[in-house]
């Protein structure tokens, strides 16, 4: 598991589709789509406030089936970028004057389950 301590602003989180929530290349099986295990529980422990952007390989053009896959399962986004590049994901972002650092990352194995627990600190 990986755990985050980080303040009680409002996040922007960025996640991957394929290995990180669902299973890699499932919407190519004949079953379709699949939840990885703990993605149900990751995204309800999101507050409403937060912001999901999810990031694919996949084209646009089947965007609504995946979309309908994601609503169906009550995984909540806020925007979905389709055709990105299958390379590295990069972030960069400036810290806050504090000195709080505003960037994370995150390297899971492929189709593992999603396992991350935030703490939310009111000190920082």
């Amino acid at each position: 598991m990986t755990t985050l301590r980080m303040s009680t602003l409002p996040k922007t989180w960025v996640l991957d589709v394929d290995g990180t929530i669902v299973v890699h290349n499932g919407h190519l099986r004949p079953v379709g789509d699949e939840l990885l295990p703990g993605v149900k529980e990751f995204f309800a422990s999101l507050p409403p406030q937060d912001v999901v952007v999810l990031l694919t390989a996949r084209k646009k053009e089947i965007g609504p089936r995946l979309e309908a896959f994601l609503t169906d399962h009550h995984i909540r986004f806020d925007t979905i970028l389709y055709g990105m590049p299958a390379g590295e994901r990069i972030l960069v972002n400036d810290c806050k004057p504090s000195g709080l650092p505003t960037a994370f990352a995150i390297n899971k194995k492929r189709d593992e389950p999603l396992s991350i627990h935030v703490v939310r600190d009111e000190t920082l």
